[in-house]
């Protein structure tokens, strides 16, 4: 197998074992993990840059106010989709939680129709359809909003749409996202501390251990990503994203024996089958292209 798509399934399963880091964490507020993951993301991602000498790049791009505008906000939106992520798991939702990794493919597509004035192709727009009306049918059946997936794909899907023409490579995007973010996640641990709540250090040795790596499960699968990313196709990275969200749901059904009922079949089937249409599409598309090069990337 080329080391590239090694990479990539690197990552994503990665990714798709998500709930099982989180888990042993339930009894821990989402709030101080959050507070962990940033400060010891970004103390990983500072080691790095040490070890590979390229330290002072990161007081450089501190220097750009444009860059820090857009990293802060690229941030947010990241701490965002962490906390919600980490909520759902650790509460009992890590079937929802891989809904909104399923739907977010499809909600990129519609940002970029709406922000970007990119036009969709009709099959696209049946696909957009079908994962509305799945979604609609589990808030009808339930009686309320899918909100986890929904803010999840939400949440992704504009840091996507941030990140799309941000000027910076993956290393130095999430170091300086984390770095913008870590003297207030570092300032409420503290003060949580201080308030007789904090959890660090007064739970068990495996919480504690929990904690301080989860900077380095943050980092690590980014850094397999941005690898992969470099020598893959484009095509087959569209294909290996839904190995993360699928594992996640296999998870929750499987091993934390969440509930999944015939309602639950319908509402996601729907969603399944639009982003079987929007797979097929795009592989067309792609397929019917003119190649402007003797190189195939199919």
């Amino acid at each position: 197998m080329d080391i590239g798509y090694l990479y990539a399934v690197t990552a994503y399963i990665l990714w798709g074992l998500f709930p099982l880091y989180w888990q042993p964490l339930s009894d821990i507020p989402a709030t101080q993990l959050i507070g962990h993951r940033i400060v010891w993301a970004f103390l990983f991602m500072l080691g790095l840059l040490a070890v590979s000498k390229q330290g002072k790049r990161l007081r450089t791009l501190l220097s750009d106010r444009r860059i820090v505008r857009i990293y802060a906000f690229a941030g947010l939106l990241l701490a965002g989709n962490w906390l919600t992520y980490v909520w759902g798991v650790t509460h009992g939702h890590v079937v929802e939680a891989s809904l909104g990794y399923f739907i977010n493919p499809l909600l990129s597509v519609l940002l970029g129709l709406v922000v970007l004035k990119e036009r969709l192709r009709p099959w696209q727009w049946l696909a957009i359809g079908l994962a509305g009306a799945g979604v609609a049918y589990l808030t009808w059946m339930y009686g309320r909003l899918p909100w986890i997936a929904l803010a999840l794909a939400g949440t992704f899907g504009l840091y996507g749409l941030v990140t799309k023409t941000a000027p910076l490579e993956a290393i130095d995007g999430l170091t300086l996202e984390t770095g913008l973010l870590f003297l207030p996640a570092l300032g409420f641990l503290l003060w949580s501390e201080q308030q007789g709540q904090g959890a660090f250090g007064h739970a068990g040795a495996l919480q504690n251990l929990l904690m301080v790596g989860a900077g380095v499960v943050t980092a690590v699968p980014l850094l397999f990503f941005g690898a992969a990313v470099r020598r893959v196709p484009l095509s087959v990275i569209g294909i290996l994203q839904y190995l993360a969200p699928t594992l996640q749901f296999l998870i929750g059904v499987a091993l934390l024996h969440e509930p999944f009922t015939r309602a639950h079949l319908i509402g996601y089937s729907l969603v399944w089958l639009a982003l079987l249409i929007f797979w097929v599409e795009g592989w067309w598309q792609h397929r019917n292209q003119p190649q402007t090069t003797g190189v195939d990337i199919s």
